[in-house]
């Protein structure tokens, strides 16, 4: 793989098991299995015995997509961005078309969980909490006045 994060060959260690890996990247076995099923990482080499064998250059790609999905990201804006981390040729400006659309994504669920936890605060501070039946939450579950 070519890309800003791969590092001479002399700095490179010796493959390692993807137990290895995932624990170096903070990414579990299934995690990594997962990420290379959805073209996240090319496809690794592999042993005689079918053991696949990563490189430095893998883990810190595994850190990356780790790192993205930390910030909420998703599967596609990941492969998107690792394709633009590869590339030497990218803009910035690329990047930052990715990042900006995400955080006004996030900006308008976290728009809508504000308006949900207000919603239920006044639910809430309507409920009388009592041995009553009635009970404003559930009319407004419900649909009822």
């Amino acid at each position: 793989m070519n890309g800003p994060h791969e590092g001479t060959v002399a700095a490179q260690r010796a493959p390692m098991n993807i137990g290895e890996a995932a624990s170096r990247s903070g990414v579990s076995a299934k995690m990594v299995r997962h990420y290379e099923s959805l073209g996240l990482l090319p496809e690794v080499h592999r042993t005689d015995s079918g053991y696949r064998q990563y490189s430095d250059a893998e883990v810190h790609t595994l850190r990356f997509i780790k790192r993205a999905r930390e910030l909420g990201f998703s599967m596609a804006e990941i492969g998107e961005l690792v394709g633009l981390w590869q590339n030497r040729r990218r803009t910035s400006a690329s990047v930052k078309r990715v990042a900006q659309k995400h955080a006004d994504e996030l900006a308008q669920r976290i728009d809508a969980m504000l308006a949900m936890q207000r919603t239920l605060q006044h639910l809430i501070h309507c409920c009388h909490g009592d041995g009553r039946p009635d009970c404003p939450i559930l009319d407004d579950l419900a649909g009822t006045p």
